[in-house]
């Protein structure tokens, strides 16, 4: 027994309690983890299904469908080519709407009528470290999601796929851009109502992935400067572009050091702004 206790049990000091408080944070955030990977393992075929269903729609099409019955798709770099540009787009767009689709609309309804959120809230745990928690979760599924799509985009394919995987910078790729998803989930299940859901789909979600460079190389689109440069604010481009470093370096892509500023720094300010507006709408 050292010094301290004996005095402390002896009534002549007080032991601090920062230890105990930051503890008892911990237990309460990883329970809160711990139930939302509870709820997902018992809703994992639903996952599954809503996870692989659009890139899987879109890989067979344009990549099997397509080779088969004789319509040309690729462009100048023929079937094979688009194929192998496809892999690292799909597998962002996995990651990207994993994250909107588990963060962001349970937030919508959780910040809803019924206000549910108020359960979570009232754990051990500082307001913001419920957000961080969401983003954590959101992360883990957008890391679940990448590696289900991923053999789908690499086999479906009816022309052979070359990948040259770079395994530390597709580590590095896959946790930012699951990391990013999640804070942009936030960001938007902070700030929607309800009523806004459809909009949600069609304004943001349906524009990001088409001008998120998934179907194309980012540097492909020199031809038209303005677009080239306007997509920079689109998180999704840096998602692919990165997929693109680390499974297809062959291919042109964004510079490696530009990919990894932009997914560190949009998932901070979207995080910081997620935070922030959770904050607001659970105080509110």
């Amino acid at each position: 027994m050292t010094v301290a206790e004996r005095d402390a049990r002896a009534g002549r000091i007080s032991l601090p309690k920062v230890s105990a408080h930051r503890t008892t944070s911990w237990i309460a955030f990883g329970s809160l983890l711990l139930r939302d990977l509870t709820v997902l393992r018992k809703n994992a075929i639903e996952f599954v299904v809503r996870t692989i269903m659009q890139p899987l729609l879109f890989v067979f099409v344009f990549t099997y469908v397509f080779p088969k019955i004789g319509q040309a798709v690729g462009g100048r770099g023929g079937e094979q080519n688009f194929s192998t540009l496809l892999v690292p787009g799909v597998v962002a767009i996995a990651c990207i709407f994993q994250g909107i689709q588990a963060v962001a609309l349970p937030l919508v309804q959780d910040f809803g009528y019924s206000r549910e959120i108020e359960d979570r809230v009232m754990a051990p745990l500082p307001v913001s470290g419920v957000a961080v928690e969401k983003v954590i979760a959101g992360a883990i599924q957008g890391l679940a999601a990448a590696a289900i799509v991923f053999p789908l985009a690499a086999v479906v394919p009816t022309t052979p796929v070359p990948l040259n995987v770079r395994p530390v910078e597709l580590a590095a790729v896959l946790v930012l851009s699951a990391l990013l998803g999640a804070s942009l989930g936030l960001a938007i299940g902070t700030r929607v109502n309800p009523r806004q859901v459809p909009l949600l789909f069609g304004v943001v979600v349906i524009p990001i992935t088409f001008l998120g460079a998934t179907y194309y190389p980012w540097a492909e689109l020199s031809p038209i400067a303005w677009l080239k440069w306007l997509v920079l604010v689109n998180p999704l481009v840096y998602m692919s572009e990165g997929f693109r470093i680390a499974l297809t370096p062959q291919y042109p892509h964004m510079p490696t050091w530009a990919v990894f500023v932009a997914l560190v720094g949009f998932t901070a300010a979207l995080g910081v702004w997620g935070i922030r507006g959770f904050r607001s709408r659970v105080l509110s």
